[in-house]
């Protein structure tokens, strides 16, 4: 059953800068290549931190103020008084840096950028050291599968594959990633588990199930027992 992982949707040309690059030279590194963040690593590639737009900006948000943070200060504006006053992406960055492994599901990907409420993510092997980044759109990519693949993947991976059941029993059309089933199925339980199955495949939007029938409907089942007196 087709999974995308990070490492296939993710991008590996991936702009990054050292730890004793300096404000200004970071600021046109974002310019030049249109990005809005980039990983800060190392000489091994190990990333150390994320030097973003915002870091930058609290430099211009500080400018001729007084930056030396005081002790009753909240600890979210002593931070930015700090990197207002930084001049190398070390003194810069955000760190430590919230990290995703090439390995991870999208859906795990998804989840941390949520939590983190970060909009991109670095990518690291299992050694930790940096491969790509994936960001929010590239998350999306798992919607751009075509209706035929989409079907494909019901039918063989789900449908035969999984649940043991003939294709020739249930209707499978897919139209614009909407999957829609149709047919009859022995048991209620089987469907509620296909359906479940095929929600789960790279590029399904939703699933519509009301035309599927089913023989037998085991989840009402009640087990009964009777003792004589």
């Amino acid at each position: 059953m087709s999974s995308l992982l990070v490492r296939d949707v993710m991008s590996t040309g991936v702009v990054t800068v050292a730890p004793d690059l300096g404000y200004k030279q970071i600021v046109d590194l974002l310019i030049e290549f249109g990005v809005s963040a980039a990983p800060v690593v190392d000489d091994h590639r190990r990333v150390l931190g994320v030097v973003s737009e915002a870091d930058l900006l609290h430099k211009v948000e500080f400018n001729g103020a007084d930056v030396h943070a005081r002790l009753f200060e909240r600890r979210r504006l002593r931070l930015a008084k700090e990197k207002a006053s930084g001049e190398t992406a070390a003194a810069l960055m955000t760190a430590p840096a919230v990290t995703v492994k090439a390995t991870a599901t999208l859906t795990e990907a998804a989840q941390l950028m949520e939590h983190r409420n970060v909009k991109r993510l670095p990518v690291v092997d299992d050694d930790g050291n940096l491969v790509g980044i994936v960001s929010r759109r590239d998350l999306l990519r798992r919607y751009l599968r075509t209706d035929d693949a989409i079907r494909g993947d019901v039918i063989e991976s789900v449908l035969r594959g999984i649940m043991w059941i003939d294709p020739i029993e249930v209707d499978v059309t897919v139209v614009d990633g909407h999957v829609t089933l149709t047919g009859r199925i022995d048991r209620r339980s089987s469907a509620q588990i296909a359906v479940r199955l095929i929600r789960g495949l790279d590029g399904v939007v939703g699933v519509t199930d009301d035309a599927l029938a089913w023989g037998f409907d085991d989840t009402t089942t009640r087990l009964s027992h009777t003792f004589d007196a």
